[in-house]
């Protein structure tokens, strides 16, 4: 049984910083394409970042228009963890932001993934 567990998630001012950590457990993240949604109320979860594994040294990152700019994808393999680092928060910015591990695709699709993690709030103060 893999499990993810979202963290990092608070309240920012505009302009602010913050790094989410998605911690597996069960499997080495590795063994799947890992990706980062956000949510909020009255809406679908949005694609904002994935990650995968290429060879044994390799990763590749996608992401989002949206997040592009802004957002980074990373993973520790001693860990077991994957972040999303994020810049220059707006309030736009704020959602409840998902972990996911998945083996479908495309990966910027909910429906590729077949694990979620509970999710960790963002909220960004104006």
């Amino acid at each position: 049984q893999v499990r993810l567990l979202e963290s990092g998630g608070e309240i920012v001012q505009t302009g602010g910083s913050l790094r989410l950590s998605c911690a597996v457990s069960g499997r080495a993240f590795s063994s799947y394409y890992m990706g980062w949604f956000r949510q909020v109320p009255g809406k679908e979860r949005e694609f904002l970042a994935s990650l995968r594994r290429i060879g044994v040294d390799r990763e590749y990152a996608d992401y989002a228009d949206s997040a592009k700019a802004r957002f980074t994808i990373s993973g520790d393999n001693t860990q077991n963890t994957v972040y999303l680092q994020m810049i220059d928060l707006k309030p736009e910015d704020t959602a409840v932001y998902f972990c996911a591990a998945g083996s479908k695709y495309p990966a910027t699709v909910a429906q590729a993934y077949d694990y979620w993690g509970q999710g960790t709030q963002v909220t960004v103060s104006s």
